[in-house]
């Protein structure tokens, strides 16, 4: 079990929320039902941005000026919209998964593998989202602007989403590190 997993799963050692569930007073079980209802809350809020812009990847093809995109354009759109349709499956996978393992006693599996997909939904999305920056601005700047807004998106993206948990987790393992004064 890696720390992600542990820590959607509510694994004493590593919890989400700075608080065990000893220290909230809860049993395992409440812990797991904390953790799942957590992470549908989140596909929740993401489910919405990963939606609207397949939605409107999937309008463009019937709109006039597609016709005068470039062959690579089309290729980056078509690459984008594959992305975007991934990144809608990964993340409502979970909620298929909890109909199929309805009432199975099987939570802190079906917790630590949502954690997963969802992950794995947001990292397919950011790569998606970028695609959709380069098109807009190859479409609408030219190829370099196109690759510059993808990259510097991507980028964004990674630092916000990836990089800034991994460094509020490194802060919070050194402080666990230090000793405490008395």
């Amino acid at each position: 079990m890696t720390g992600a997993d542990e820590a959607a799963s509510g694994d004493d050692r590593t919890p989400p929320d700075g608080g065990s569930g000893r220290e909230r007073g809860e049993s395992p079980e409440a812990r797991r039902n904390r953790n799942w209802g957590e992470i549908l809350q989140e596909l929740r809020v993401v489910q919405t941005g990963v939606q609207l812009i397949t939605a409107f990847l999937l309008a463009l093809p019937f709109q006039s000026r597609f016709a005068t995109l470039t062959r690579s354009q089309q290729s980056l759109y078509l690459a984008v919209v594959s992305l975007s349709i991934l990144a809608t499956g990964l993340l409502v996978t979970p909620v298929g998964l909890h109909r199929a393992m309805f009432r199975k006693k099987e939570k802190e599996t079906l917790v630590i593998v949502a954690n997963r997909l969802a992950q794995a939904g947001l990292a397919v999305f950011a790569v998606a989202v970028a695609g959709v920056a380069a098109l807009i601005f190859d479409v609408t700047q030219g190829r370099t602007a196109g690759a510059v807004a993808g990259g510097v998106t991507l980028l964004l993206l990674g630092t916000l989403w990836a990089g800034v948990p991994a460094m509020i987790r490194s802060t919070q393992a050194e402080a666990e590190e230090q000793p405490r004064p008395r």
